[in-house]
């Protein structure tokens, strides 16, 4: 899958500066090509719970933010991103105090 395909799915407009980035990510990210369509699924699954995958601004990897305005929808979101950490042994690291969590990739 292409970089410009990446950030179209995830909502971006493709630049060098992006494509740059995601290359990065891609490299700090273990089994970055097994878990790719995963992440764009989880994407997609999460906009109902006014939740997104998205690239981080500090760190050089997928971030998950959950910005849902309501409980119920909070609740939703994290059951969601824990069923694909399960599902796909995925490791997550949380990021203190805020809901979100970086996708560090593969449980090693």
């Amino acid at each position: 899958m292409t970089h410009e395909a990446i950030l179209n799915q995830l909502g971006y407009t493709p630049n060098e500066a992006l494509s740059l980035q995601l290359s990065r990510i891609e490299a700090n990210t273990h089994g970055y090509d097994k878990i790719i369509k995963h992440i764009l699924d989880l994407h997609e699954a999460l906009k109902t719970d006014e939740s997104y995958v998205a690239l981080s601004n500090s760190n050089d990897y997928f971030k998950i933010k959950i910005d849902a305005t309501n409980e119920s929808s909070a609740a939703e979101a994290l059951e969601k991103i824990n069923h694909f950490a399960d599902k796909y042994k995925v490791e997550l690291q949380k990021v203190e105090a805020k809901p979100t969590y970086y996708i560090l990739g593969y449980a090693k």
